[in-house]
């Protein structure tokens, strides 16, 4: 019995539903941004203007960083020495050990600098990769502070080899950054913190300012406004894959145990009001189970967090998703393309094949959605709302970039260079098709005078 007055968790019967009413079960937070674009435009001007005093100016107005300056906005190097000290020696354990094990994760990811084959005789294909050169990680505060995401973040982009990774994530009421975010940056060897969040701290990394440096790309989950800003400036900076609010499905079978699953639909939830979380299963008395369990945990969240939670679970964005087949359950599952996936079966790999639509799927009652965020190694910034359709987790390919390369024998151009001809005449090229004509033997045999002038005379 609940000590806590709360509303009743949504049942969602998905038979019942017509088309108009399937949509808005699968809509998200940040479906219209129009209304952040609107408030958005004026601060990348702003930013754009007057660099460090705009950025400055809106922790101030937006973070509530009633001391931040214009010359405060640069974490420095004593910030972080000192954050050792004021971070508890059993969380700095912590942190090192998730970052070990997101390390791990990603140097398995990690392409050769190199590769090359010959695909034909005396023609040899391949790839270089090469890391981005500067790139920012953001690190959200709105409703926290997430060092695991400053993790998340630096730590592929260490392992990938940016040479200029920079950390922005908004000041606290003292105008500081979060000391444990701190130790994070140093764990993952990220040096440059710098103090700006939302919208004001993409027109920074877009842009640059006097402290900030411009970069190329920023990566990092955040609210509707940050997602707004990287829409908006999609032309000046890399936005990096989709993640906006938090959402889960939990797929429960009828072997499932509920009070995993109601205790489980609390993480992602207590985010914020912005968040999604649905259960989903084909079994009637798994579903009614769920809802009569939830509240229990609720009562073990503060008020704030339970708030969050009971008000995602109870509304559009959350709640029991009741189907009347296997298969209806995955095409919702399929249709959403949540964020983050969860299946409570005793047989969970049964299921994972009919899943293909998700940024994360964690199998079984052992897989807790919260130790994936913070421990197992697998990047917790996650494309969001449907994007899983198409994009994957952030990792280190994020931080890289490939450049063809082809080289190319006498033997390879004559096999080659007659269906090169015939492909540029169709097409109409005639310099496509000279360069492989009888008019590149006659420039290669010619006995024309080679310039030296630019050799060394030694």
């Amino acid at each position: 019995m609940s000590s806590r007055d709360y509303p009743a968790v949504s049942l969602h019967e998905l038979a019942k539903l017509d088309a108009k009413q399937y949509a808005q079960l699968l809509s998200r937070a940040e479906d219209d941004l129009e209304p952040f674009i609107a408030g958005v435009r004026p601060i990348i001007q702003a930013v754009l203007d007057e660099g460090d005093e705009a950025v400055a100016r809106f922790g101030r107005q937006f973070d509530g960083a009633a001391s931040l300056q214009s010359t405060q906005l640069a974490a420095t190097r004593k910030d972080i020495d000192k954050a050792f000290d004021q971070v508890d020696k059993a969380m700095i354990e912590t942190l090192e050990y998730s970052a070990d094990n997101i390390r791990r994760f990603h140097e398995a990811q990690r392409p050769p600098e190199m590769w090359m084959k010959e695909i034909r005789p005396g023609v040899l294909v391949g790839e270089r990769a090469t890391p981005i050169d500067s790139v920012a990680c953001y690190s959200p505060r709105g409703k926290g502070s997430f060092p695991s995401v400053t993790l998340m973040t630096a730590v592929p982009a260490a392992v990938a080899g940016v040479p200029n990774p920079v950390i922005l994530t908004p000041p606290g009421p003292d105008g500081q950054v979060d000391p444990a975010t701190l130790v994070a940056a140093r764990l993952a060897g990220v040096e440059q913190v710098f103090k700006a969040g939302g919208a004001q701290a993409v027109a920074a990394a877009a842009y640059g300012t006097e402290t900030i440096p411009r970069c190329f790309k920023i990566v990092g989950p955040g609210s509707p406004w940050l997602v707004a800003a990287k829409r908006l400036l999609v032309g000046r900076i890399d936005p990096g894959l989709p993640a906006g609010p938090s959402e889960t499905i939990i797929l429960a079978d009828e072997t499932a145990n509920p009070l995993i699953a109601a205790l489980d639909m609390t993480i992602e939830s207590e985010h914020g009001n912005d968040s999604s979380s649905f259960l989903v299963t084909w079994d009637r008395a798994i579903a009614e189970a769920v809802i009569q369990a939830i509240p229990r945990y609720w009562d073990q969240q503060r008020d704030t967090l339970a708030g969050y939670s009971s008000t995602v679970l109870s509304g559009q964005r959350g709640g029991v998703v009741l189907a009347d087949s296997k298969e209806a359950a995955f095409q919702f599952i399929n249709d959403y393309a949540p964020e983050h996936c969860q299946v409570l079966s005793t047989h969970p790999y049964e299921h994972l094949a009919h899943i293909r639509n998700a940024s994360e799927i964690l199998l079984g009652e052992n897989a807790a959605g919260s130790i994936a965020n913070y421990m197992m190694g697998p990047n917790c910034v996650l494309p969001t709302s449907g994007a899983a359709r198409t994009h994957s987790p952030l990792g280190v390919l994020d931080f890289i970039k490939t450049c063809s390369i082809g080289h190319m024998t006498a033997t390879g151009y004559k096999e080659m260079a007659p269906h090169t001809h015939r492909f540029a005449e169709y097409e109409g090229f005639d310099g496509h098709a000279n360069a492989v004509s009888s008019l590149r033997e006659e420039a290669m045999n010619s006995s024309l005078p080679v310039a030296h002038s630019h050799r060394r005379s030694d």
